[in-house]
C-alpha cells in the first residue's frame, strides 16, 4: 500500500517545515504531492529539486486551465524538471478577471501528455461528490482511457461511499482521500463548496477523524488501495500521533 502526503507549497518556509515532518514519519509515507495554487507564487514543479526522491516519489499537479496544449509549455516543464510523475487536473477558474486561463479539457491534456510521453506516470483526480456515481464514473473512465494510470480521490468521509466508488474503480490504481476536518467552519466549507453529504454520525473533531482515518487505512490494506493524505490546518502532530501507520 502506497501512503501520499499533500503539501501545499504557500511559502518556501511552510513546505520545508511540512516536508521535515513527513520525513519524520518515517517510511509510512513513499509519496508527496504538491497542488499548483495560482495564488501563491510557488509553483508545485518548483519543488523538484526540495524532494528526496530516494525517499518519496514525487507528484506535482498541473492545472489544464493553465495549459494550452499546443504551446507546448507542459512538455518543456516535465522535461526541464526531470519529472516521471504528474497529476493532471481541470482546476478551478480565477476569481474575477485578474488572471486568464485556458479552455483546455483535462481529457485531451492526459491524451496528449500520454502521446508526447509515453513512459511517463500520468495521475488523475476524481470527485465522489461532485455529481451523480454514473456520470463520475464515465467520468474517470474517460480519463484512463486518454492514458492517466492512476486516480487521486477528493476526500472521503463516509466508509459506505468509499466501497460503492471501489467496485467501479476495481483494475485502477486508486488513491483514496482523506483529509480531516475539525471545526464547525471546515464543515460547512466543504459542505457549501464541495457538495460534501457528512454521515450523521460525523463530529468536526480529531477524536471521529482519526478513527475514520485508521477504518479507512485498515479497508485499504485489505482491498489493494492507497491512500491519500490532504491534512488542512490541523496540528500534524495531535492528528498524526494517533494513526496507527505511525505509531512507535
Amino acid at each position: 500500500m502506497n501512503i501520499s502526503f499533500e503539501i501545499v507549497p504557500r511559502t518556501w518556509e511552510a513546505f520545508e517545515k511540512q516536508y521535515a515532518f513527513v520525513q519524520s514519519l518515517g517510511r509510512g509515507i513513499n509519496i508527496v504531492n504538491v497542488p499548483d495554487i495560482q495564488r501563491f507564487d510557488i509553483r508545485s514543479w518548483e519543488l523538484a529539486a526540495r524532494i528526496d526522491r530516494r525517499k518519496h516519489r514525487f507528484i506535482p499537479h498541473f492545472r489544464a486551465i493553465d495549459f494550452k496544449i499546443e504551446s507546448g509549455e507542459l512538455y518543456r516543464i516535465i522535461e526541464q524538471y526531470e519529472l516521471e510523475d504528474v497529476l493532471l487536473v481541470t482546476g478551478d477558474p480565477p476569481e474575477g478577471l485578474k488572471r486568464t486561463y485556458c479552455n483546455t479539457d483535462v481529457v485531451d491534456l492526459i491524451r496528449a501528455v500520454r502521446r508526447r510521453f509515453p513512459k511517463l506516470n500520468i495521475y488523475a483526480g476524481f470527485d465522489p461528490h461532485r455529481q451523480g456515481l454514473q456520470n463520475e464514473c464515465d467520468y474517470i473512465q474517460r480519463k484512463a482511457d486518454a492514458g492517466a494510470n492512476s486516480f487521486f480521490s477528493q476526500p472521503f468521509y463516509d466508509d459506505r461511499l468509499i466501497e460503492i466508488f471501489a467496485e467501479h474503480m476495481d483494475g485502477l490504481e486508486t488513491y483514496i482521500g482523506i483529509s480531516p476536518v475539525i471545526t464547525e467552519a471546515s464543515q460547512n466549507y466543504w459542505e457549501v463548496k464541495n457538495h460534501v453529504k457528512f454521515p450523521k454520525n460525523f463530529r468536526p473533531e480529531y477524536g471521529w477523524n482519526v478513527d475514520f482515518a485508521n477504518n479507512v487505512i485498515a479497508l485499504a490494506a485489505e482491498k489493494g488501495w492507497n491512500v491519500y493524505f490532504m491534512p488542512i490546518r490541523v496540528d500534524l502532530n495531535q492528528y498524526f500521533e494517533r494513526i496507527n501507520l505511525f505509531k512507535e
